[in-house]
Order: structure tokens, then C-alpha cells, then sequence
């Protein structure tokens, strides 16, 4: 069956400035904050949450269908698509409107700023989730706001079970929109970061969101691993060392990746998030979101070597 993939199909310019942010910021003047850096790498490639999920799902043998809204210049992103054998069923052009842009600048403590213009990702609520799409599971990723609330509201009213990940989207949304997102989904999860935007947002804590859930919680912290809250108890899941840290650009979308894959499946959910840790570990070793390589064999071989047991089949 298909994973479908609400989010955003995106070209990432991404920009490597060989210092630290933190040098070059006066604390004393961020009000009247007028600062360059010289960035001599630029690389510009093919991205977006719905993009980059779809990327690692599509190698580890799934069948992601990416639900996004694009422009006219969406050509060079298309035939990457076709290239992969991912399936464009559900994505709209909208000829009037660009592509999603991000551009990111990235120091090397592995900070970064970015700049994103949505252009026709703010289109993407006018396609719907329905019950007849032989879609099994799903996820509400990063997107135009009404995309993903509508989305969000459409999975539930479809039955159809999903992961809720708010990403950089987060601040868009009211406390009570939130909450709406949450008790629409089966799972939920964001970093660190979000977690604590999060309880700000609603007021929530660890366990009041985790009853909200039928599957439950999972909060990343980069290279300190993950949390997975579920069933009443916390499982705290290790991060896989990496080759080599080259770029953080998609590695929350890799560790999402494999999240679906594992419970699409059914598989224990704390193998489904250590599946999830150890693609967020062979994306990081790699620049840009979707240039790192691997197989299903590849995978489960450096599963059993990491945890200590076989990938659940």
C-alpha cells in the first residue's frame, strides 16, 4: 500500500559559510541587524519535506506518493522524480506561481539560517485526502497552513492513520489549532526545538499530548537520539554515529522516512524510530537532502550491527 506525503516539493540553495555565525552578530545591535557572510559553496538541489521523505522511502522499498503544489519551473524537479520512480499522481502545477525556494546558510557548528518563499506550496490545500485513494498511511509535514489543516482534518475523517510533524511550520498555528492537529492524529513528531514551542503553544505536557494519541510521541535531538512516548512509558532511542558530518540539511526528513516505513509495516515502534535514527546518520554524512545512497540490503545489515538485532521483516 501507499504512503501519502503531504508537504512541500521544494529547490534548496544551500550555502556553506566556513565561520561561525556567533563572530559575526553583535549581540548589542540586533535591532538594527545588517549583516553578509561570504559563502564561497552554494549548491542548489532538489528538497522539500515531501520530497526528501519521499526520497528515502522510495530506497528503502516503499510507495511514497508526494501531495504537493508546484510551479512552473518545476521541470528539472520532475524528471529528478521520474528518475527515482516516484509517482507525481498527486502533484498539482500551479503555472502562475514558482516552485517552494529555500535558501539556507549553514556555519560550521552546523547552525543555520534560512529564507524560504512558499510560492505554490500555498496552493496545496485544494487537493483532498479521501478514503478511496488505496492510501494505508500517511503524514501532514510542513506545508501551507490550510494544507495541512484541512490535510490533517481530511486523514481523520478518512480513517486513515497518520503522523502529525509540524516541523518549521509550527509557529503559524494557534495554541487550539494544535491541539486539533494532535487529536486528529495517530503520531506526533517534532525535535527538541518544536517540543518546547509546542508546550508553550497548547500546555501541555509529555503525557497529556501522549493521551491524545492512539500511537504516540517521538521527540528527536539530533546527535543525542530520540525519545519515543507511547504505551504509557518512555523508550529512549540512541543516535547512530555518522561516516562524517557533512550537512544537517534533511535529516529530520530521513529519520521521518524511516519512522513510515516501520509503522506502515506495523513494525515495534522503537524499531521504526532506531530505522528512523539510522538514516538521519547516513543522510548527515552526506551534502544536500537527497544524495545519499544506500539499499534495503545495506540498511538492514548496518541495523543488526548498530541494535544488536534483525530489521523486523
Amino acid at each position: 500500500m501507499s504512503v501519502l506525503i503531504c508537504g512541500s516539493l521544494a529547490y534548496d540553495n544551500i550555502m556553506v559559510f566556513p565561520e561561525r555565525f556567533k563572530d559575526h552578530i553583535l549581540p548589542d545591535k540586533t535591532h538594527m541587524l545588517n549583516v553578509a557572510f561570504l559563502v564561497p559553496e552554494l549548491h542548489r538541489n532538489f528538497g522539500g519535506c515531501a520530497g526528501n521523505i519521499a526520497y528515502s522511502l522510495q530506497k528503502l522499498g516503499g510507495k511514497p506518493l508526494p501531495m504537493a503544489s508546484v510551479g512552473a519551473d518545476f521541470d528539472d524537479y520532475a524528471r529528478h522524480l521520474d528518475r527515482l520512480g516516484i509517482s507525481q499522481d498527486h502533484v498539482r502545477v500551479c503555472d502562475q506561481l514558482w516552485t517552494a525556494q529555500a535558501y539556507i546558510t549553514t556555519d560550521i557548528d552546523d547552525n543555520q539560517i534560512t529564507a524560504f518563499h512558499p510560492g505554490a506550496m500555498n496552493e496545496n490545500h485544494r487537493q483532498k485526502i479521501t478514503g478511496d485513494m488505496g492510501i494505508k498511511f500517511g503524514i501532514v509535514a510542513p506545508d501551507g497552513k490550510q494544507a495541512m489543516l484541512d490535510h490533517s482534518a481530511q486523514f481523520a475523517e478518512a480513517g486513515i492513520p497518520h503522523i502529525f510533524d509540524p516541523g518549521q511550520g509550527l509557529p503559524m498555528f494557534s495554541g487550539e489549532e494544535l491541539e486539533q492537529m494532535i487529536d486528529n492524529a495517530n503520531w506526533l513528531t517534532v525535535n527538541s526545538y518544536e517540543w518546547e514551542m509546542l508546550k508553550k503553544k497548547t500546555g501541555l505536557d509529555h503525557a497529556e499530548i501522549s493521551a491524545r494519541l492512539d500511537g504516540g510521541l517521538i521527540i528527536t535531538h539530533g546527535g543525542d537520539g530520540s525519545e519515543l512516548h507511547t504505551g504509557g512509558e518512555k523508550i529512549d532511542i540512541p543516535a547512530v554515529k555518522p561516516e562524517k558530518i557533512a550537512d544537517p540539511t534533511g535529516c529530520g526528513d530521513a529519520f521521518r522516512a524511516g519512522l513510515l516505513f516501520g509503522l506502515e509495516k506495523g513494525w515495534d515502534p522503537a524499531d521504526a524510530c532506531r530505522l528512523g535514527s539510522l538514516l538521519g546518520s547516513t543522510k548527515i554524512a552526506h551534502a544536500g537532502p537527497q544524495h545519499h545512497d544506500f539499499t534495503p540490503g545495506s540498511v538492514a545489515e548496518r541495523f543488526q550491527q548498530e541494535f544488536g538485532h534483525a530489521l523486523p521483516s
